[in-house]
């Protein structure tokens, strides 16, 4: 089993940041994969990042060259950095693990409860 906590949501100005931290416990934290995808009501949740324990990086379209998803390893921590953001980023964010690298929500195991990210115009 693999705990996951995300924090660091809130309501900001559009063109502002905020950083997400997704604490890990459980298993290892270097065997999986660690995502970031989003769910804006009446939409179904979308990818946004991913990062495999050796720091390989992976963003959705919409969010390349704004958003920064990182890992500490030794602190079993994931963040996302979201620069530059616009309304349409407004959504409830989720960390997830997997031992694959994917871009389907499927393919993630372990959830946290998510963080509302809400960005006003």
């Amino acid at each position: 089993q693999v705990q996951l906590v995300e924090s660091g949501g809130g309501l900001v100005q559009a063109g502002g940041s905020l950083r997400l931290s997704c604490a890990a416990s459980g298993r290892p934290f270097s065997n999986y994969y660690m995502g970031w995808f989003r769910q804006a009501p009446g939409k179904e949740r979308e990818f946004v990042a991913r990062i495999s324990w050796s720091t390989n990086t992976y963003y959705a379209d919409s969010v390349k060259g704004r958003f920064t998803i990182s890992r500490d390893n030794a602190k079993n921590t994931v963040y996302l950095r979201m620069n530059s953001l616009k309304p349409e980023d407004t959504a409830v964010y989720y960390c997830a693990a997997s031992v694959v690298a994917a871009m389907n929500a499927g393919s993630y195991g372990y959830w946290g409860q998510g963080t509302q990210v809400s960005v006003s115009s």
